[in-house]
């Protein structure tokens, strides 16, 4: 069974998820406040978190940039009552794997729930990639560019896999969606383009300026070899 480590101050809510999803196999252990957190997660290992933006002693972004730098490769769902765009982009943007505006439909958090651990499991490239002065080891979570090494969380992992797999050639959007988020994008559904944008921040450009990831109108994304 997954263990999930979830985050939020309100109680009653904490108390009504963690039964929700007690009853879908997964055992729950809830905290109110970061520094229970960070306590936790130094303690135990965590299969996924599910993290407020709001809480009493300070931002669950704070505690999410945190995470990524100590726990680059666990799934974070941000859930929280701030759901408006620029948040959801700020999340995004720090290497939450997906966020939930509250209230939300307790199966569509178990959807994506469901959706981030299963990208989660171990990789089938486990050989890693190589392409031109790139090199991506799907076990470590890691990317080298050159002597340089960046983490990667797993969502930009699976799409820097599936952009690999096909150098020079564009990768359908909701293909990449359904690969990276285990899920179809939405009708102004920008999360794919901010992991791409965050995936694109940590390899750079190639040696002649030229950008690795290509957006391409109406076709998707597209890896350029160097």
């Amino acid at each position: 069974m997954s263990e999930l480590l979830l985050i939020d101050d309100d109680r009653e809510l904490c108390e009504l998820l963690a039964s929700w999803l007690s009853q879908e196999g997964f055992v729950v252990t809830a905290c109110h406040e970061g520094g229970a957190a960070r306590t936790l997660l130094q303690a135990r290992s965590f299969d996924a978190v599910i993290l407020d933006v709001m809480l009493p002693d300070g931002s669950g972004l704070d505690l999410l940039r945190q995470l990524r730098q100590e726990h680059a490769g666990l799934p974070v769902v941000m859930l929280s009552a701030r759901g408006e765009p620029l948040d959801r982009i700020l999340g995004l943007e720090l290497g939450a794997d997906d966020y939930l505006a509250k209230p939300c439909d307790p199966r569509e958090l178990t959807a994506r729930l469901k959706a981030v651990l299963r990208r989660s499991q171990p990789a089938t490239v486990a050989c890693g990639l190589e392409l031109g002065d790139l090199a991506y080891s799907p076990l470590r979570g890691v990317v080298s560019v050159g002597s340089q090494e960046s983490s990667l969380t797993l969502t930009e992992g699976r799409i820097l896999e599936a952009l690999l797999e096909h150098p020079g050639e564009p990768v359908d959007k909701q293909q990449l969606a359904q690969t990276a988020l285990g899920r179809k994008l939405t009708l102004y559904d920008r999360s794919l383009d901010m992991h791409v944008s965050n995936l694109r921040r940590k390899l750079g450009p190639h040696a002649d300026g030229r950008p690795r990831i290509l957006a391409l109108r109406g076709r998707g994304y597209l890896y350029q070899p160097g």
